[in-house]
């Protein structure tokens, strides 16, 4: 399990990152409780988006959706990059809060896109957090971490504290 990590950034502003792995039940209605230490990040509202191209969701804190959206829009609609990621980027995205038992509504299309069912996994990315069908994300640990570790290279401290 992890915990919110915070660090101060250059500006002086407390950043929190988002940690660890957390499995969690979602109910019929698709309702998915988020973990408790991250609650109080997510208080000023949260955005759902596609967790494109892994079969997954993203979900941000609203600071962090808004300065993804700016990135977005530098691209000029005039253009096709610009108008297939804004196309792409808004219309998979959903605005939403936490009720009072710390749950988040995840939207059918989403639900859908992410193949989720009652078993998820909820995981920290950094600045965002991923929800994942449990048995999808189990499934793509072994690849990523031979990823990782050829990434890294044999002889990184990483690599050598597996």
């Amino acid at each position: 399990m992890g915990k919110a990590t915070i660090s101060v950034g250059e500006d002086g502003v407390p950043h929190v990152y988002f940690t660890g792995v957390y499995e969690y039940s979602m109910d019929d209605r698709g309702r998915l409780p988020l973990p408790p230490r991250f609650r109080p990040d997510l208080k000023s509202g949260l955005v759902l988006t596609q967790g494109t191209p892994d079969a997954c969701i993203r979900v941000y804190p609203n600071s962090k959706f808004e300065e993804l959206a700016a990135e977005i829009m530098r691209e000029p609609v005039t253009t096709e990059a610009g108008r297939v990621m804004r196309r792409t980027f808004f219309s998979a995205a959903f605005a939403t809060e936490l009720d009072a038992q710390g749950r988040v509504l995840v939207p059918p299309p989403l639900r859908r896109w992410a193949n989720l069912s009652a078993d998820v996994v909820v995981t920290g990315t950094g600045d965002a957090m991923e929800i994942w069908n449990k048995t999808d994300f189990e499934a793509t640990r072994p690849a990523e971490e031979q990823m990782l570790s050829r990434l890294w290279g044999q002889g990184s401290a990483a690599a050598e504290t597996e």
